[in-house]
């Protein structure tokens, strides 16, 4: 945590000493108008500012075992995916949403190996409630294939939000599937005419 705190007493004093920084910290306070929606895992080498070099203030960002995007049903029980996703669309009308997916992912790994999870439960029953049966079984250590068919079905399972729908049939918002090597730093991008990730 040191480390931390020391970085946060640093940021703390060039903002106190710097005019442009306060300007640019200032326009942060009076609000936000986020470029993209960047949806992806919670893994700690997954880093939504560094793959991106976005700024403060140009990702909206949700972060979820597995960049999982939950199906959408009516009258569905609130949650903090389903609310993300609505607030980016109605609210900030963010024009992009990139789903993005990782390789070495645990938790895609987890379920495409069919890894027994009764230790962790709270995992086990995210896994088996966000995370398709239908991806395939993949045992590379990237599990690539997994996470790259998974990533399609996260982009598809937003087709199926309201909020999403509108945005789409208005040629407002334009949805991307990624995928990040995290051994490379690569970037690849679904293209849907051929169904295949290819580098950024």
């Amino acid at each position: 945590m040191e480390t931390f705190i020391q970085h946060a007493r640093g940021l703390m004093a060039r903002i106190a000493e710097g005019r442009d920084e306060q300007e640019t910290y200032g326009r942060l306070a009076a609000g936000q108008s986020p470029l993209a929606l960047f949806i992806t895992c919670s893994d700690s080498r997954v880093v939504p500012s560094l793959i991106t070099g976005a700024q403060p203030g140009e990702l909206f960002e949700l972060r979820t075992a597995g960049n999982a995007v939950p199906v959408y049903q009516d009258g569905m029980a609130a949650c903090a995916e389903a609310a993300t996703i609505e607030y980016a669309m109605r609210v900030l009308r963010v024009a992009d949403i990139v789903v993005c997916g990782h390789s070495h992912c645990g938790a895609v790994g987890a379920k495409a190996r069919g890894e027994d999870l009764t230790g962790a439960p709270a995992v086990r029953d995210w896994l088996a409630q966000a995370l398709s049966d239908e991806l395939p079984s993949d045992e590379e250590p990237t599990v690539a294939a997994a996470v790259q068919q998974h990533v399609r079905q996260q982009v598809n399972r937003l087709r199926d939000y309201p909020c999403v729908q509108e945005r789409l049939a208005a040629g407002e918002v334009n949805l991307h599937g990624w995928f990040y090597e995290v051994h490379t730093g690569m970037v690849a991008a679904h293209h849907p005419a051929s169904d295949l990730f290819l580098p950024l």
